[in-house]
């Protein structure tokens, strides 16, 4: 890989906007010319990467997801941001230009009022689940004033949380304005941002390393020597910021009630308003809530959920073997589940934390019997993207209620459409109207 690659795969994840599509247009004019490897499409697929419009670990934005997920050769890639849509449009977009199938999501925070005595898939907070609404097409936002609240609603409980921890450390202090919000490209900060201002304003506070050292064992309590041994590793020590200052027991957690979050139904709302599809998030099956899965998503499916998400590696790739049986049975259990009730499943690894696979091993003993299940779900929101941005005649739209008889028929055809129709063409698409039945819109292909 020459130098100028590897400036521009920098320059991907430049703040501005139009920086990222100039080295874009760069690389794939150097992929064009021959100066890349060809690259061809496997059965690897990340549906759930964070951007840097929310978090990612690596610093990655949709253009940078967009590009390495197709140089990597996978044959689906989708991207969900944390009570945003900001980088909606510019995934989608070039995920067209790729050659990549694509969808968009959005992550946030929820009551369940039927589940609030139950731990759910937040840990330590019962009634809270974190939802997703996926297959956005970064068509205008209807209902803006609702994800104005959501953004609103995070970055409080974030001002309030630094409140708390800046009591606990000062003289080390941060400036939300100053001090976090130059770390996000559109001023949207969650607990890593802050970890990572933390760890800067350190390092200014106190420019010698055994001082710092000494500083943070003290405010973390933590041994001396665990800490030197992290100082200079970012991601780890500002794991240990995290773990220590924002997660429970810590200065700046306070834990939340129903009242600090919005309710399912008001955020499946705002969802379906946008032509995407609510989402429910698998964790591991083991909490209170999850072991009453099938409870649990009859609410969901109620509310208006019509496809799930799951994060595999964390219920497969576990070095003790009883947690790992327990979880890999859990998950197996929980996509049959789904299967069952016709729910898509969108499988991916976030990278919202350094050190987290870019895509999971889907080769692994583990995940292969999976495998098909997740290339379905992959399709079905590609091919709902491609049609809800085209025509409005996504997974859950006025033409898919009427052209199907039964959900089972409904998931075959996006599967088909989305597994043909690899990219937006113009010329295809201008041929797929509401007039047309499911039969002949697959027979053009």
């Amino acid at each position: 890989m020459t130098d100028d690659i590897r400036t521009w795969e920098g320059q991907l994840d430049d703040f501005d906007g139009e920086s990222r599509g100039a080295a874009l247009a760069l690389l794939m004019k150097a992929e064009k010319a021959g100066k890349l490897e060809p690259v061809s499409e496997s059965h690897f697929l990340n549906l759930h990467c964070h951007s840097f419009f929310s978090f990612n670990g690596y610093g990655y934005s949709p253009s940078a997801l967009a590009w390495r997920g197709h140089r990597a050769g996978l044959c689906a890639m989708g991207i969900v941001d944390f009570d945003v849509l900001d980088g909606v449009e510019e995934f989608l977009s070039c995920c067209a230009l790729l050659g990549l199938r694509a969808c968009a999501g959005m992550e946030t925070r929820v009551f369940v009022p039927s589940f609030a005595t139950r731990v759910i898939n937040s840990p330590g907070e019962p009634g809270i689940s974190y939802h997703m609404g996926v297959g956005f097409t970064g068509k205008p936002v209807v209902q803006e004033a609702f994800l104005k609240e959501l953004r609103a609603i995070a970055e409080n409980r974030t001002k309030g949380m630094i409140d708390r921890i800046n009591a606990y450390l000062s003289p080390l202090t941060l400036d939300y304005a100053e001090d976090v919000l130059p770390l996000t490209p559109q001023g949207n900060a969650t607990e890593r941002h802050v970890c990572m201002a933390y760890d800067a304003k350190a390092k200014a506070c106190f420019p010698d390393a055994q001082t710092r050292a000494a500083f943070w064992a003290e405010k973390l309590t933590t041994p001396i020597e665990k800490v030197t041994t992290v100082l200079d590793d970012a991601p780890a020590l500002q794991g240990l910021i995290r773990s220590k200052t924002m997660k429970s027991g810590g200065v700046g957690y306070v834990k939340p009630s129903g009242e600090d979050f919005p309710q399912l139904d008001a955020v499946n709302a705002f969802i379906l308003a946008n032509g995407a599809i609510p989402t429910f998030a698998y964790l591991d099956g083991t909490s209170d809530g999850e072991q009453a899965m099938e409870e649990l998503l009859d609410v969901m499916v109620q509310s208006g959920v019509a496809a799930v998400n799951i994060i595999p590696d964390r219920n497969w790739n576990i070095a003790d073997p009883e947690a790992k049986k327990l979880k890999v049975a859990n998950l197996y259990r929980f996509v049959e589940q789904a299967q069952a009730l016709g729910l898509p499943v969108m499988a991916g690894t976030e990278m919202n934390a350094f050190g987290q696979r870019f895509v999971d091993d889907f080769d692994a003993p583990e995940m292969q019997p999976l495998q098909e299940v997740f290339l379905e779900g992959a399709y079905i929101l590609h091919a709902h993207t491609l049609l809800e941005r085209h025509e409005g005649m996504g997974y859950l739209s006025a033409w898919t209620q009427q052209a199907f008889d039964s959900v089972a028929a409904k998931n075959a055809f996006f599967a088909q459409l989305g597994k043909k129709a690899i990219t937006p063409d113009a010329t295809l698409l201008a041929q797929i109207t509401p007039e047309k039945t499911p039969e002949a819109i697959l027979h053009q292909l």
